[in-house]
């Protein structure tokens, strides 16, 4: 195992220990509805933290975040609630509704027309609750 496996390994291991320490029914924790729970952070925070914070020169919050969604879609989009905080957070740092259904066609190529389905219409979820939210 490499160095950044065991890495990643011992912090993964760190915080199941965290999140027992907390509460052992944290063990089992399923994430279904976590995207309602967590809110979506400001933009200025995701460029710190996602576009400043890595390569100051780099690619923006809004950018990586479309590249996020392009891989999730590709993956099938099988992690609903991270798909969603994905989408609300691309939004939230500039992406267009017209912008993320692009990256999602796009990936229509190499993670198929189900793949594609399937985050279209995970993504017309959360613009439909922002929409709903904002009456």
């Amino acid at each position: 195992m490499t160095d950044l496996g065991k890495l990643f390994e011992q912090m993964m291991e760190q915080s199941h220990a965290m999140a027992k320490a907390f509460n052992p029914a944290l063990e089992s924790f399923q994430v279904h509805g976590f995207d309602k729970i967590m809110p979506t952070m400001p933009k200025n925070f995701m460029d710190m933290m996602w576009g400043n914070a890595f390569n100051k020169d780099g690619l923006d919050a809004k950018t990586r975040l479309l590249v996020v969604l392009a891989g999730l879609t590709v993956l099938g989009a099988q992690a609903e609630p991270q798909f969603k905080s994905t989408v609300r957070h691309a939004l939230e740092a500039g992406a267009t509704q017209q912008e993320i259904a692009e990256v999602i066609y796009q990936m229509s190529m190499l993670g198929g027309i189900p793949a594609m389905t399937k985050a279209l219409q995970l993504a017309q979820s959360v613009f439909k609750e922002i929409e709903e939210d904002s009456e």
